[in-house]
């Protein structure tokens, strides 16, 4: 185990380099500007970006010193939600701007008791899971679903006022 502190300066999607390292980040550890973070092999990792920044599952982070580390989603707690009328329920998770990972058969969608009930209502299957979490992105393609956290607001046209269950 080293004691040297390496430094990423940079982020890019995928990689252009040598991978000289991993890095294990849960969904919402993967949204980061500045933080100290540990590779798998045990080597501190000064993370130090130009701006908040939403990491993918298999980034990279340039390093000061060369070379890169990968960024994997690391096993969470999660929420595995199946169904016959899969679809229709897919719609209900989306409209409440709860990130989701979609896959044949199944959604995966982050612990939250009041959606467990009520998908539980609509008939959905929902059982507890530990698995690495990467939802889809943004409408168009990139970013966080859920992104009222980042400064912007939004109108649903509707007359009154509600919250959101990922609101920070």
């Amino acid at each position: 185990m080293s004691t040297s502190l390496l430094t990423a300066r940079a982020y890019h999607g995928h990689s252009h380099g040598t991978v000289t390292g991993q890095v294990a980040l849960t969904y919402e550890d993967r949204f980061l500007r500045r933080k100290v973070l540990q590779t798998t092999d045990g080597r501190s990792l000064l993370v130090d970006l130009p701006k908040t920044t939403s990491l993918d599952q298999s980034g990279v982070l340039v390093l000061e010193e060369g070379g890169e580390i990968e960024v994997i989603a690391a096993p969470e707690p999660l929420l595995s939600i199946t169904s016959d009328t899969l679809t229709r329920i897919a719609w209900h998770v989306g409209n409440r701007h709860t990130p989701c990972q979609i896959e044949p058969g199944r959604l995966l969608i982050q612990p939250d008791h009041v959606i467990r009930e009520m998908l539980r209502h609509l008939g959905a299957e929902v059982t507890d899971v530990t698995e690495p979490f990467t939802p889809e992105g943004g409408a168009y393609g990139h970013g966080r679903t859920h992104a009222h956290e980042h400064g912007h607001t939004h109108h649903h046209g509707q007359d009154h006022d509600h919250a959101h269950p990922h609101e920070h």
